[in-house]
């Protein structure tokens, strides 16, 4: 797979909602049951330092709304089905998300907002990074000043 956002001189992320993709994840399937495995820098373009859930959203409620400099995300739909939108500051997407053998990757320099849970639904996210809070961009406002410096 290649990545093709980039950084200019100052290191500002040029990502764009199109940078952003599915992928199949490996499905193991036999009568016991199904099996997904991913693994860092083999299935993803990434090493995996943390693995986080939502789960137990109240209907209506959107999670999500903000966007990271440098953090790469596998965001999967480990159960249940929501939608991603993501921004990167000119073009929107939305992308559901219902099945647990494909994630949807998201670059650096993108805002994305997850929406339209369904009822037990089920967000796994594997990320390139510990958290860390300077990393995050929360305000949109700033999210579009940072696209456009």
């Amino acid at each position: 797979m290649i990545i093709t956002n980039f950084s200019d001189s100052e290191g500002m992320v040029k990502s764009s909602v199109y940078d952003c993709s599915i992928l199949p994840l490996n499905k193991i399937h036999n009568r016991a049951g199904n099996i997904t495995i991913v693994e860092g820098q083999k299935n993803i373009p990434f090493d995996i330092k943390r693995i986080y859930y939502l789960y137990d959203i109240p209907g209506g409620e959107d999670r999500g709304g903000h966007a990271h400099k440098e953090l790469r995300q596998l965001i999967v739909a480990a159960s249940g089905s929501f939608d991603v939108m993501l921004d990167d500051g000119i073009n929107k997407k939305i992308v559901t998300l219902n099945r647990p053998n494909y994630g949807l990757l998201v670059v650096p320099g993108i805002w994305r907002e997850l929406m339209e849970f369904s009822s037990g639904a089920i967000c796994l996210v594997l990320a390139s990074e510990k958290y860390l809070e300077f990393d995050y961009i929360r305000d949109y406002s700033t999210f579009i000043s940072y696209k456009n410096d």
